[in-house]
């Protein structure tokens, strides 16, 4: 079983039966090109997962949730159903983003639901293409299933109020450091950062191939970016609560599992123009 990242070598190494892969290729300013790139070529057996559509409540944006609100409970388990999922099969999620880019909001999406079995294809679809493995665009019939599952609502933080009135936790933006200073903001209503956030840009993660660092030095970095926080005392938080998934992952990782996701993220702080914004760093 794995349960926070997979090589392409031993992805490839499953038999059919016992794994259920998901292409979740995204691109944030073309929502359909990851479901055409599936379309045009993807890991053999593999379903596809929209971020806006399967992994999202669009629908929900208004309510000050953010870009991406999560799904509920009920659409994520049709989801799985669709997908033929049952309790004990290993899940593989990847996407062009080395997990960032929705892969990882799938693997989170399955951690909080109390699934265990699930994984990141470690350096993406990239990676299985390096390693000269096989892809199709056949679609897979895959035979539904019944699946009723919950959210483990402790490990997701939905109020604001909850975030501004944060006492003895670490709130930790996974953006990347020119957005959290508020340089540039390309996506959301206002530039800046949660005022008392700290800063790990999700793409510190990884090495420069793309592939995630060594859980012993992402411990190293993470414990130097917490200090004295317990990982239970860290809150994640992004954009839109997707690449903050990925911060999730990478401490799950290194070993240092419990901390918790804003979901609403920058973009569900800033669709109140009352609250405070800062662009310093703390």
């Amino acid at each position: 079983m794995k349960s926070t990242l997979i090589s392409a070598e031993e992805l490839a190494a499953l038999s059919p039966e016992g794994v259920l892969i998901v292409d979740c290729r995204y691109d944030q300013f073309d929502s359909g090109k990851g479901e055409r790139d599936y379309q045009t070529e993807h890991i053999p057996g593999a379903v596809f997962a929209s971020l806006d559509r399967d992994l999202s409540d669009l629908s929900r944006v208004e309510l000050g949730l953010g870009r991406h609100p999560l799904p509920s409970e009920t659409s994520f388990s049709a989801l799985l159903a669709r997908w033929g999922w049952r309790p004990g099969l290993q899940v593989v999620s990847y996407d062009a983003s080395h997990g960032a880019l929705a892969a990882a909001r799938l693997w989170w999406l399955l951690q909080v639901c109390g699934v265990p079995e699930a994984a990141v294809l470690d350096g993406g679809y990239a990676a299985w293409k390096a390693a000269r493995l096989p892809v199709s665009q056949e679609v897979t019939p895959r035979a539904p299933t019944p699946v009723s599952l919950r959210y483990d609502t402790n490990q997701i933080v939905l109020e604001h109020l909850a975030v501004a009135n944060m006492s003895g936790d670490l709130l930790l933006d996974a953006r990347a450091t020119p957005r959290y200073r508020g340089e540039v903001e390309p996506l959301d209503r206002a530039a800046g950062h949660v005022p008392g956030a700290a800063n790990r840009p999700f793409s510190d993660n990884l090495q420069a191939d793309g592939h995630f660092k060594s859980p012993a030095m992402l411990r190293q970095e993470f414990l130097a970016v917490i200090g004295d926080h317990a990982p239970g005392q860290v809150v994640h938080m992004c954009g839109s609560g997707v690449t903050a998934c990925h911060n999730l992952l990478a401490m799950e990782h290194a070993g240092l599992s419990g901390s918790r996701l804003y979901a609403p993220s920058w973009s569900g702080w800033v669709s109140d123009a009352s609250r405070p914004v800062a662009t310093e760093h703390p």
